[in-house]
């Protein structure tokens, strides 16, 4: 018993699942958002005890998740390199562009956020604080330009499936046999739906860094059970990318 357990395709699938730095990073996420949650949630109830608890793992998760990312901000600058040289639209492209380089610009300062925090250099506490400023502002930023992105290629999907449909409906030849009209409809349906759920989670995550920004006037509880549930989302998509 305890060898099919183990041996378990489930099992199989999560550590494949836990081999990529990024399904880890969507774990912690998960798990940091349910804890700022559940401090809230404590605190607003008077067990300050439990909302302490809660509150250092939140904080510890946040730490160790700045420290896996200090690599991102290549990554994100070579997507910016990649996407100018994409043959797409111009306005998808130029957010996507400036997407990247915005998230670029959000690591880079959490990067000196994390080195701050563990000892490597030293900020003056107003310097620390327009660093983070500073972070949540590019961070807001590459949100807007994903969801300006989603809004815009969704809007490209669209008139893509209503001219495939019309096609059918008049039967153009030049279009190729049904075979073919069915796998392209098919693919953008899948485009459709992906680009939705993206769109979804851009939604709930806007509202992380606009809190901190001081933006909008919303508890620990709301962004801590938006990001949560943001962050199962991000996970189920790394899932599915990692195990089909």
């Amino acid at each position: 018993v305890a060898s099919q357990l183990v041996l378990h395709p489930y099992v199989s699938q999560s550590l494949k699942y836990g081999a990529t730095n990024l399904g880890r990073d969507k774990l912690y996420r998960t798990i940091q958002y349910l804890s700022r949650f559940l401090a809230w949630f404590f605190l607003s109830r008077g067990n300050k005890a439990e909302a302490i608890r809660w509150n250092a793992l939140k904080n510890h998760l946040a730490l160790g998740r700045k420290l896996m990312r200090l690599g991102k901000p290549v990554e994100h600058l070579q997507a910016a390199l990649r996407a100018a040289q994409s043959p797409t639209k111009l306005g998808e492209q130029i957010a996507t562009i400036g997407r990247q380089l915005a998230y670029f610009g959000y690591l880079t300062y959490d990067a000196i956020v994390w080195a701050n925090a563990v000892k490597v250099i030293s900020l003056k506490p107003s310097t620390t604080l327009r660093v983070a400023s500073i972070s949540n502002r590019f961070w807001l930023s590459g949100i807007l330009l994903s969801i300006t992105h989603s809004l815009l290629k969704a809007g490209r999907l669209a008139q893509e499936a209503k001219k495939l449909r019309a096609s059918e409906s008049w039967g153009e030849k030049d279009l190729g046999d049904v075979a073919q009209r069915e796998a392209r409809q098919l693919a953008l349906e899948k485009m459709r739906s992906d680009t939705r759920y993206q769109f979804v989670v851009d939604i709930l995550d806007i509202s992380i860094p606009a809190s901190n920004l001081g933006l909008v006037n919303i508890d620990d509880g709301i962004v801590g059970l938006a990001g949560f549930i943001s962050s199962v989302m991000g996970m189920y998509a790394q899932w599915v990318a990692v195990n089909g």
